[in-house]
């Protein structure tokens, strides 16, 4: 149909069958040449049309009595043309209507189907290359994917470049969105190391190790640095944010590693873990039951010795620690033995609500009251309250007979 048909198609529609059928006509027309932006342009006209408004306008001009459906309206045209133009790759245009229409899990499924072929295949043609970069910006800097989004970026732009937009981008975000993204990192840096001395095995004729385990693969060998130490250090900085079993055997094995290299490449980190690889490898250790009580003591004893210029991660770290073990009566009684110049200051890991709650605490350990306590001598008043709330949430309900018939299938 040409140009001119449809015009007089359209005309002839809205004369004889209404407004309604010409823009489903008009709409039918433009989904089949994929003009997706004049197809959203469309159903906003048809919009304002069925909910009696003049065909244009601004949304401000839309009256109460309307905005709900009108909004419904919009929102459904956002994802009529979002999805098609994400799935053919125009993927800044697509997030442009998917942004506040689309449920960001379902968009985050659509980018790793689309990323993945491509980062399988690099390098890429220049399209290619502009479509992962429209991902990249979706998944890690518009926060949609932020493990997808460290992928692509140790893919294209290497480890370096990923530990910094991590920074910028991931680190900001809550600890439960962090714990992929960090895991990508942590896997990529063990991937590095364990490459690296398959290799030297091979030189020093040791025979190659087909184990997946860094621990094994170091036996009978002097340690070098096989990556960058700055970027192993921010690695098992980052990697404390995460907490699923896998993720931490590799942190804890890169962490042996550290304590293996020369201590001449070592940088300080900030205490308690000046000396990074042995702090770390307790860390991750205890997590993986290995030399539970010595990580123990040694977090205890970092955060009694900490200096109040060394701000609140020595305490932090200790509660942290003693929750991810269980033991969380331990756990409380360190977090409300916090001095109060450390309590007063925000940590990473409380900025990031990697901290377990004071509640959540009292609860696992049974400890409310001295939960309370330390709120009356803290002048705490609406920690106290919510432990009063929280405490009566997790009693069990008395029931009454007819009750108790209903809990066990009735009569």
């Amino acid at each position: 149909m040409t140009s001119n048909d449809l015009f007089e198609s359209l005309r002839r529609i809205d004369e004889v069958s209404g407004s309604g059928a010409m823009f489903d006509a008009l709409i039918e027309s433009l989904t089949a040449q994929r003009r997706w932006h004049a197809v959203f342009d469309a159903r906003i006209v048809q919009a304002r049309v069925d909910c009696g408004l003049s065909p244009v306008g601004s949304p401000g001009d839309v009256p109460p009595a309307v905005r709900d459906a009108f909004d419904e309206r919009s929102l459904a045209a956002c994802r009529e043309v979002g999805w098609p133009l994400l799935t053919e790759g125009t993927v800044a245009a697509a997030w442009m209507y998917l942004r506040a229409a689309a449920d960001p899990v379902d968009v985050a499924e659509r980018l790793r189907h689309l990323a993945t072929p491509l980062l399988e295949s690099l390098p890429v043609a220049d399209s290619a290359e502009h479509t992962l970069e429209e991902i990249l910006g979706v998944a890690l800097w518009e926060g949609v994917d932020p493990a997808l989004g460290i992928r692509i970026m140790i893919a294209t732009q290497g480890t370096c470049a990923a530990i910094t937009a991590f920074e910028q981008a991931v680190s900001r975000l809550p600890a439960a969105r962090q714990h992929a993204a960090a895991s990508e990192l942590v896997a990529h840096l063990h991937d590095d190391v364990l490459a690296g001395l398959r290799r030297d095995r091979d030189r020093a004729g040791l025979g190659a190790s087909m184990s997946p385990s860094l621990i094994d693969a170091m036996a009978d060998l002097s340690i070098g640095p096989h990556v960058d130490v700055s970027h192993l250090q921010s690695v098992l900085r980052l990697a404390r944010i995460c907490t699923d079993p896998a993720t931490v055997r590799k942190a804890w094995e890169l962490s042996v590693y550290a304590t293996r290299l020369p201590a001449d490449l070592a940088y300080p980190g900030e205490p308690p873990f000046v000396d990074v690889g042995e702090a770390s490898r307790l860390f991750f250790g205890s997590q993986c039951g290995i030399d539970v009580d010595q990580a123990v003591r040694f977090f205890r004893s970092s955060a009694a010795t900490a200096d109040p210029s060394d701000g609140p991660l020595p305490h932090d770290v200790l509660v942290l620690l003693l929750a991810r073990l269980g033991r969380h009566a331990e756990a409380l009684h360190a977090a409300v033995s916090r001095p109060r110049d450390a309590a007063a200051l925000p940590s990473p890991l409380q900025a990031s609500a990697a901290m377990p709650s004071l509640i959540d605490l009292a609860a696992l350990s049974g400890e409310w009251e001295l939960l309370r306590q330390a709120c009356r001598d803290r002048d705490d008043t609406i920690t106290f309250a919510a432990s009063l709330i929280a405490e009566r949430q997790r009693q069990p309900k008395n029931l009454g007979p007819h009750d108790s018939q209903d809990v066990h299938g009735g009569t």
